[in-house]
């Protein structure tokens, strides 16, 4: 039989402890050799996990007659983040980052914490999953810690933007394929913030795009009262942003 994955068990909270533990560890061998060799070998090393992660889960379910080709497009939220987080990781752009941060922490990180699984360890399934989504978590905070990026207040629109340029592209794709791709066309079979919306689906999507404001609001907030206690203006960034 296979193993039914078991949220908040021993696995599940192992694979959370080094989302957050594996980054700092990362960046202090990043910081104490000093080495942009090293630091250039660690992003290597994250972005040829990423994708090949991705490859290998594409081949291993279609070998396995899982998913037909309308189930396995890369139109997932995770999906488009670790190709952010890639390109930011390689052209040091704040640009790609922010949307990398908005995207990787607020909607991966949901992903990681209730995840829409039912496979538990040691299938192959629940260690792609994981691999996936906290490879991206991973990735950003690693460029938080290495090299000081960090969200400004036109970050937050200019990822809402291409949010909704996500949403836009999602909801046709799911119209055409039936298959719900960024949980546009119903929720989550799992539990997580999405179960308390509206069933009513009109009501649903609008509900989403709150929820999303909310946690980009939320993850910007830290940033926020820092700017607020250290007197820099929240109007665009200062210099920082601006020699971005």
């Amino acid at each position: 039989m296979e193993p039914e994955f078991q949220p908040y068990g021993l696995p599940h909270l192992t694979v959370i402890v080094l989302t957050v533990v594996l980054p700092f560890a990362l960046a202090a061998i990043v910081r104490r050799t000093k080495s942009q060799r090293v630091e250039k070998g660690i992003i290597c090393t994250l972005s040829v996990v990423l994708i090949l992660n991705y490859a290998v889960y594409l081949v291993f379910i279609r070998t396995q007659g899982v998913v037909d080709w309308r189930q396995s497009l890369p139109m997932q939220m995770c999906d488009w983040g670790m190709f952010v987080v890639i390109v930011a990781m390689w052209t040091g752009n704040q640009r790609w980052f922010e949307v990398a941060y908005f995207w990787g922490i607020g909607g991966t990180l949901q992903a990681v914490l209730t995840p829409n699984l039912h496979f538990g360890f040691p299938d192959w399934r629940f260690i792609s999953f994981f691999t996936s989504h906290c490879g991206i978590i991973v990735s950003v905070i690693f460029l938080m810690l290495t090299r000081r990026y960090r969200p400004y207040p036109m970050s937050l629109v200019r990822t809402w933007l291409w949010s909704e340029f996500y949403f836009a592209v999602t909801m046709v794709v799911d119209e055409l394929t039936r298959v719900n791709y960024g949980f546009l066309l119903h929720k989550p079979e799992a539990f997580s913030v999405l179960s308390f919306l509206s069933d009513s689906r009109p009501l649903y999507l609008l509900q989403m795009h709150g929820v999303a404001a909310l946690f980009f609001l939320a993850l910007y907030a830290p940033f926020a009262v820092f700017d607020l206690a250290t007197g820099k203006s929240l109007g665009g960034g200062g210099k920082e942003e601006a020699t971005l």
